[in-house]
């Protein structure tokens, strides 16, 4: 018999045997796309956001951003914000996964968004792959794709942050659109 994973927002499952979780259509491109930034309160992940935010705007034609920010940064976003985000966006990014918890609530959030309709992308620190991996699992989405960068992001300065935002940005477009 497999051993129960314990997922973070309080719940003991065994992994999950069937379908695998949706993932949702890929735009071609981001251009005349609302981008929703999902923050978790870790620190930097606000100015982390905005960041990869603007670059879409000024480098992938997306015309602007919804950003909202969590409660509880290690548990799923609450049903009514996955709605209005899912209404008032066309693609979602959400983090930064920046330590366990965090990381394997953004991954949740992310699959989420998923079934949901619109595509997502997760960004967690590369420290925390195992927690991100096995909250995908618990979710059904065993391979889930995440963007990753490295650990750890809540000490950056302000211009540390812009530097990693930028040099995430394709994994995010990769994520969140379809190749050509």
């Amino acid at each position: 018999m497999p051993y129960p994973i314990l997922d973070p927002t309080g719940t003991t499952a065994t992994a999950p045997r069937g379908p695998r979780a949706p993932r949702a259509p890929r735009r071609r491109d981001l251009r005349g796309a609302t981008v929703g930034l999902l923050v978790n309160t870790k620190q930097n992940a606000a100015p982390f956001l905005d960041e990869v935010g603007r670059l879409l705007i000024a480098k992938h034609g997306a015309i602007g951003t919804m950003a909202r920010t969590k409660v509880n940064f290690a548990a799923p976003a609450p049903d009514d914000l996955v709605k209005e985000m899912t209404t008032g966006c066309d693609v979602i990014i959400t983090g930064i996964g920046d330590c366990g918890s965090c990381s394997a609530s953004a991954v949740a959030d992310g699959i989420a968004f998923e079934a949901a309709g619109l595509p997502a992308a997760a960004i967690c620190s590369d420290a925390f792959r195992v927690t991100a991996d096995a909250m995908a699992e618990l979710r059904g989405a065993p391979g889930y794709r995440y963007a990753t960068t490295p650990h750890p992001v809540a000490v950056l300065t302000a211009d540390q942050v812009k530097q990693r935002a930028a040099r995430v940005l394709d994994d995010v477009m990769n994520l969140l659109t379809e190749p050509e």
